[in-house]
């Protein structure tokens, strides 16, 4: 069965709910994409019902974390960030009360293994979220650097939006530039991706950990591009770290598992690459907070895949 008599069973049956866009590219073209319509959010607030097509700008929430890791492979290669295994705190003189910290890597935010005392177990409409609090807090930064430690850095991979924030915090203090400013002139305008949007906190700080707004097709662009383009950064990124579960481990702000590396956002945004197969896949939805965010699974494992496997 083709993807699209696939893909149209699974979401009659209500097997993709809040499925808003695919787009699958194999070898460098684009060979299916899907659009729906239904209710979004974004940082600011609901969207209403929007009908979505190849033009529709979707939040990415935490596959951000993916693009920003990839963006400071492109600073460190400009020499304006510092190597993975250089001190963190000694990048943030500002705040020498936290100078002590010694023990803790820029390596240790790349691959959420600072130790920090962090939770984002709580919805993300409570400050009982780590993440929350931080945007909540006068200065993110700070923030994150003062929470207490609550284990060994390096040992154990604890999801931290904390930690992408300092990343992102890295490279705007390396290139001067906003976060999204050097997105646009070292990524997206190189790619031709033309259209984009950044949340910002209330200090005016593009969101790091959840932020960008990108087209699927952009998305997939990004994708494709990590895959193809030999930059030695992404050797380094893509490597695994440390273990999340069995054959599922983390990079420098990717997920890794048997065959594939990707990046996974809140609501079922999904950008998902398979090398041998030269595949990039990317899958935007709204099922933002729900316990059961599993359409992007489901679409990939009994659309994508399978059509390709009977191709």
């Amino acid at each position: 069965m083709d993807m699209e008599s696939a893909l149209a069973g699974i979401v009659r049956a209500g097997r993709a709910p809040d499925l808003h866009g695919v787009v699958v590219v194999r070898h460098g073209d684009l060979i299916f994409e899907y659009y729906g319509e239904g209710p979004d959010v974004a940082w600011s607030g609901p969207l209403g019902t929007v009908t979505f097509g190849p033009g529709t700008l979707h939040d990415l929430r935490s596959v951000t974390k993916s693009v920003v890791g990839l963006l400071y492979g492109m600073a460190l290669a400009d020499g304006q960030v510092p190597e993975p295994e250089e001190p963190l705190l000694a990048q943030f003189p500002e705040y020498p009360d936290l100078a002590g910290r010694t023990e803790l890597t820029v390596e240790h935010a790349l691959t959420m293994t600072l130790g920090l005392e962090w939770d984002e177990s709580a919805p993300y409409t409570s400050a009982a979220n780590s993440e929350i609090a931080m945007e909540l807090a006068p200065d993110r930064y700070r923030y994150v650097l003062e929470r207490p430690i609550a284990e060994e850095p390096g040992r154990t991979w604890r999801y931290c939006g904390g930690a992408s924030t300092l990343v992102g915090g890295l490279i705007a203090k390396g290139t001067g530039m906003p976060l999204e400013d050097f997105a646009r002139s070292a990524l997206f305008e190189p790619l031709g991706i033309t259209a984009f949007e950044w949340a910002f906190g209330d200090d005016g700080v593009a969101a790091a950990a959840s932020g960008l707004r990108l087209t699927p097709r952009d998305l997939a662009r990004i994708g494709h591009y990590v895959l193809e383009s030999g930059d030695p950064w992404l050797a380094r990124m893509l490597r695994p770290y440390v273990a999340i579960a069995d054959d599922f481990h983390y990079g420098y702000q990717w997920y890794l598992g048997t065959g594939w590396f990707g990046g996974f956002g809140n609501g079922g945004q999904r950008l998902y690459v398979r090398p041998d197969l030269d595949l990039v896949v990317a899958v935007t939805a709204g099922q933002y907070n729900l316990p059961d965010q599993s359409t992007p699974t489901v679409v990939l494992d009994e659309v994508v895949l399978p059509a390709l496997a009977a191709s």
